[in-house]
């Protein structure tokens, strides 16, 4: 089994006949997902999504793929292929297209729907879409991509079949193996079967539920469920869900229609993406059941359910709000009841239990995962990945989608039903694999990094500047401002210190200035005159006592000026 190695360096010229594998995302982390393929100098790209920023990235609003591995070569691309639609899938897509607005997007019905609006809203307009389904095949350049349909936690979800003159890559993009799924729409193994007879040389498997022994939970488990709580209940009902999840809004809608409860949107994506699988017929409204959300205000408590984002505690949805008290027409009342109907995405546990705590504190019934069966997995555990394997029986297989432990736990599944270890790939974000006459090997490295968007701004803060708000925000801020006469070095204003964070007042820091003063006098004295060097003195005098005294690291802004 292979492995990437921190030092590889940039790798070779593609050799004639080869073809080229470049994760730009999602291999090591959940989300951002971005996979490049390249073949015979041309490229093709499967998915193009964000991550969503964790606690350690303060005032990031998205990260995106680095698309700086392939900027200078975007017109070679055919086609960006989107296996669903999913936020870690679709949400860098308008990022990409502003480089190219022309790059062909080939997606299924529901897919292309959900993109539509990030297009108008980041104005990308007259791009290309091509609509496909199960069962299509159409070719882009020298790729000729097959489409299979696979069952996951949002309708018309694909696996693409990639044929090249290197052989065949069969990418499962996010599946799961739900036998008996509410559209009725299974995992198409028979395809997959197909596939391996023909002969699968590369096979890029979900990774996420790897570490899960079984089969994943069937999406139709919850019904019961969801029947009890909206059977007990007595107030109203928040139900906090992905924007998404066509398949759990159905369910609450069908529990709500049964226990006479009208049913309301709260939060724009919620509503936006709920209207689009509405009116393409994914989603089955009956007559009546949906209200206005300011409506509900004006009825009795037991007849309303709101269908909320914000299930993964993001701090500015409409959830968060609501256990914040700030939410403009939604506040929760004793009795009321809440469903957290949604996993915790790795890194969002600290934010999810912060809502649920404020909204506990505000007299609701919280229930979620840790408490009842309110949410399945969109994932295949690992009993399904070995009957994929075990059906496809590829020639070289490559992990993607999921954390490191995950992609490993992957592997030894792999390795587990006969494939040879040396044909199993790890590799990570910006790690590259060649698949050269059937074998496929890591080649090399490109640069790949975090791109973050924070407002506006795309790509101009970096990691020094997340270190610095970091520190702002857990060790505090202070500035010292001192005036020296130009001639004699000497102080004659100062110091003036002034200090955020700090539950200390400012006067806490009159018993350094005598130090700073002294320090400053011994460096003039000893022939230092340039400013830095004077503010470099006064970083390291506060520095040493703020550490001793208040146990803290604060960032020192020293302003050295002359008279």
């Amino acid at each position: 089994m292979s492995h990437p190695h921190p030092e590889l360096s940039a790798p070779p010229a593609l050799p004639q006949g080869g073809l080229r594998v470049i994760p730009l995302g999602g291999l090591g982390e959940v989300g951002r997902n971005m996979t490049v393929f390249e073949y015979d100098g041309r490229l093709l790209i499967v998915d193009c999504g964000v991550l969503f920023p964790e606690e350690n990235h303060p005032g990031v609003d998205l990260i995106l793929p680095d698309f700086s591995a392939i900027r200078d070569r975007l017109d070679s691309v055919e086609a960006l292929v989107l296996t669903h639609g999913h936020e870690d899938h679709i949400g860098a897509v308008p990022y990409l297209l502003r480089e190219r607005h022309d790059i062909p997007l080939v997606g299924s019905q529901l897919t292309l729907a959900l993109v539509g609006p990030k297009l108008r809203e980041h104005r990308v307009k007259d791009v290309v879409q091509s609509i496909v389904a199960e069962g299509d095949r159409i070719s882009f350049g020298p790729f000729d991509l097959e489409f299979v349909a696979v069952n996951h936690s949002i309708p018309d979800a694909l696996a693409v079949a990639i044929r090249t003159g290197a052989g065949m890559v069969l990418h499962t993009g996010d599946f799961k193996m739900d036998q008996l799924p509410l559209d009725g729409r299974i995992t198409d193994l028979r395809a997959f079967a197909r596939l391996g007879e023909e002969g699968v040389d590369l096979f890029l498997t979900d990774s996420t539920n790897a570490e899960v022994p079984g089969f994943t939970t069937s999406e139709k488990e919850i019904a019961p469920v969801l029947d009890h709580v909206f059977h007990t209940s007595t107030k109203r009902i928040i139900v906090a869900c992905f924007a998404s999840h066509v398949h759990r809004v159905q369910q609450v809608m069908d529990a709500a229609a049964e226990h006479g409860r009208k049913v309301a949107y709260v939060g724009r994506s919620m509503v936006r993406n709920m209207g689009i699988a509405r009116d393409l017929g994914y989603l089955d409204v009956p007559p009546g059941l949906l209200v206005d959300a300011k409506a509900t205000a004006d009825m009795p408590p037991e007849q309303v359910v709101l269908l909320s984002t914000g299930s993964q505690g993001e701090p500015l949805s409409a959830l968060s709000r609501i256990a914040q008290r700030n939410h403009h027409f939604v506040h929760i009342e004793e009795g009321d009841t809440v469903v957290l109907a949604s996993s915790l995405i790795p890194g969002n546990e600290n934010a999810v239990y912060r809502v649920i705590n404020g909204l506990a504190r505000c007299g609701a019934h919280v229930v979620h995962k840790g408490n009842a069966l309110v949410h399945v997995s969109g994932h295949a555990s690992a009993g399904e990945l070995l009957y994929c394997y075990n059906i496809v029986k590829p020639r070289n297989v490559m992990p993607v989608h999921g954390e490191i432990r995950h992609m490993l736990a992957n592997a030894a599944l792999a390795r587990a039903t006969g494939i040879d270890p040396k044909r199993v790939v790890i590799a990570e974000d910006g790690v590259v694999v060649d698949l050269v006459k059937g074998r496929a090997k890591i080649t090399g490295k490109v640069d790949c990094g975090y791109v973050f968007v924070d407002g506006s701004s795309v790509g101009d803060l970096t990691e020094s500047s997340l270190k610095d708000r970091r520190i702002l925000g857990e060790e505090g801020f202070i500035s010292v401002i001192v005036v020296i006469d130009s001639q004699t070095g000497k102080v004659v204003s100062g110091p003036e210190i002034h200090a955020r964070g700090f539950a200390e007042d400012d006067t806490t820091f009159d018993e350094i200035k005598d130090p700073i003063i002294a320090a400053l006098d011994k460096a003039v004295s000893e022939g230092v005159g340039d400013a830095y060097q004077l503010q470099q003195t006064i970083r390291r005098v506060v520095g040493r006592w703020v550490g001793g005294r208040l146990r803290r690291r604060p960032m020192i802004i020293p302003v050295v000026l002359e008279a």
